[in-house]
């Protein structure tokens, strides 16, 4: 079984570096174990609403998965900060 045309494995190392880039970026201040659940969940998430509005995803493979997670993590932790205040 893949996620957009990657392993479980890998997915879960890209979401990891998706993740972190994205912490990195966003400056905020979250352990590992969040990096890779935002990697992760930001992919799916942000594939879900490029579906929603018939937008083509970024294609297949590791470095579209990095894109995806990278993006959509960034969403999730701007989102994250929103409701906080």
């Amino acid at each position: 079984m893949d996620v957009n045309g990657v392993g479980w494995i890998t997915a879960i190392i890209i979401g990891g570096l998706a993740g972190w880039l994205a912490e990195m970026f966003m400056k905020s201040n979250m352990g590992i174990l969040m990096n890779i659940v935002l990697g992760i969940v930001g992919a799916i998430v942000l594939n879900a609403i490029l579906q929603a509005l018939n937008i083509g995803a970024f294609g297949a493979g590791w470095i579209a998965y990095l894109i995806t997670g990278f993006i959509g993590a960034c969403l999730l932790i701007w989102a994250g900060r929103m409701v906080r205040r």
